[in-house]
């Protein structure tokens, strides 16, 4: 099959699963409403195919809405068919994986569409945080089901047919769709709405398989491993060159250089997605300063700090990861929070937010300081002070709350130049250093750059058992 040509539901399905995996559920389901002519009308399996099957061994549940049956829009039945499915998948503890294709609610059913809506998201809340959920966009995705894609763990978007949109651009103030198109997955994944968008269906298919295949079925499951076929000790003899573009660093630490990177084009200055280290899947986070091309020159710059979006896009992927017992690696190179006006609206609530994800998760968590790590900043990014179990830093990282000759300048005001630049030395020796954080017990270890993958390695063998507890609660509230 051509891979422009539009996949039907249920060759999405097949594409998706291992061959002659899956297994229909609910298949004479259909409508019982006749309101409407809705009796004349055939729709089949009530515009949604139901069932599960197996990627790379491992189960799955899938639905798929049909849009050529009553344009798989979602009425009672329908509902009820995906409700089902996720009883299914929280009583043996296996992913969800719908395919999004359909013209919305059913307006002939009305009441028991939006009853069908609510049942959905209960089953979704309910599995929130117990088997991993993952949407994928092929068409149109509008009003209540862009709250289903979004109420997913992981939302795809095919890169030309697919429209996500609660308001539709054409009813949006002053915008229509020649202007700026909001459904487009081009604009969420600038957004941060989607995870990642794939140039057409079989790219989204095949993205969703590899996902799959790296995350644990469920949050009391241990077999999110793989063979490690890389040496465990192998040197990164360019790793100090990386730093600033942390997708390099983490690329390259990785077994056998492999990234699994989530929001490539939100919040560029923030790093996330899943890696393989001695085979154990391991969530990276990690500061960057600028993106270089195929050839080594510099694409973007960012000025070290931490941003709203960033603090967001991190703390959300935090969660999960220790939702579902996933260890999580820290790369920090940060300098401070972004200063605008802008950002002062919603950065002391998106660093709580981020703070709080590092210091509440109790899965192994690590942290390298590679380069700057000024102020409360440095805090919020998985620090020791709040919780981090292993933390290593390279020998040039500086650590403190701000550039030594900065600090030198406040606390000498009015003094020679020469006596700034004595104290900004002096200050950078006793404060600012890794080796001053060491002696205080702040850094574990302080490697050099080449060696850090075996450190993060072995850091994490260390801790594989870790157990924490913490205050009997229902659940935090930030």
């Amino acid at each position: 099959m051509s891979n422009t040509a539009q996949l039907s539901a249920r060759d999405r399905i097949t594409s998706l699963l291992d061959d002659n995996s899956f297994v229909e559920v609910g298949a004479h389901v259909t409508k019982r409403s006749t309101d409407f002519n809705l009796a004349q009308k055939e729709v089949p399996a009530d515009g949604v195919i139901t069932g599960y099957g197996v990627i790379d061994g491992n189960l799955v549940y899938v639905f798929s809405q049909d849009s050529d049956a009553l344009g798989g829009s979602i009425g009672e039945m329908h509902a009820k068919k995906i409700a089902h499915i996720y009883d299914l998948a929280l009583k043996v503890g296996a992913p969800v994986i719908g395919l999004i294709d359909s013209s919305g609610m059913r307006l002939q059913e009305a009441q028991d569409a939006l009853n069908g809506f609510g049942e959905i998201y209960k089953k979704q809340t309910l599995a929130s945080g117990v088997i991993p959920q993952i949407t994928a966009i092929f068409g149109t995705c509008g009003g209540g089901l862009a709250v289903m894609a979004s109420l997913s763990d992981f939302s795809f978007m095919e890169e030309k047919k697919a429209r996500l949109f609660v308001n539709s651009p054409n009813t949006l103030l002053n915008n229509y769709k020649e202007k700026n198109d909001t459904a487009k997955a081009e604009f969420h994944a600038s957004a941060g709405t989607v995870d990642y968008v794939g140039k057409d269906e079989l790219e989204v298919l095949s993205k969703i398989r590899e996902l799959v295949s790296i995350l644990p079925s469920n949050n009391q499951d241990d077999a999110s491993y793989d063979e490690c076929t890389d040496d465990l000790n192998r040197v990164l003899p360019g790793f100090e060159s990386e730093i600033n573009d942390a997708k390099r660093a983490i690329i390259s630490l990785s077994d056998n250089h492999y990234f699994f990177e989530i929001k490539t084009d939100y919040a560029k200055e923030m790093v996330i997605g899943f890696i393989r280290l001695n085979g154990m899947t391991v969530g990276a986070v990690a500061n960057r300063t600028e993106i270089l091309n195929n050839n080594g020159k510099v694409e973007e710059q960012f000025d070290g700090s931490l941003t709203s979006n960033g603090c967001y896009k991190a703390a959300s992927f935090v969660n999960f990861c220790d939702a579902f017992e996933i260890p999580v690696l820290t790369l920090t190179n940060v300098c401070g929070y972004k200063s605008t006006m802008e950002e002062e609206r919603l950065i002391a609530d998106a660093s709580a937010k981020l703070t709080y994800a590092f210091a509440n998760a109790t899965v192994p968590k690590v942290n390298v300081i590679v380069g700057k790590a000024y102020g409360s900043a440095y805090i919020t990014m998985n620090s020791k002070h709040i919780g981090a179990d292993m933390v290593f830093a390279l020998p040039n990282s500086e650590i403190g709350m701000m550039d030594a000759e900065l600090a030198a300048q406040i606390m000498y005001e009015g003094d020679t130049k020469a006596v700034i630049k004595e104290k900004a030395e002096e200050y950078a020796k006793l404060q600012s250093s890794a080796l001053s954080a060491a002696k205080r017990g702040y850094i574990d270890n302080i490697i050099e750059p080449e060696e850090v993958r075996k450190h993060v390695i072995y850091a994490f063998e260390m801790l594989f058992t870790k157990t924490e507890s913490r205050p009997d609660k229902k659940h935090g509230s930030i």
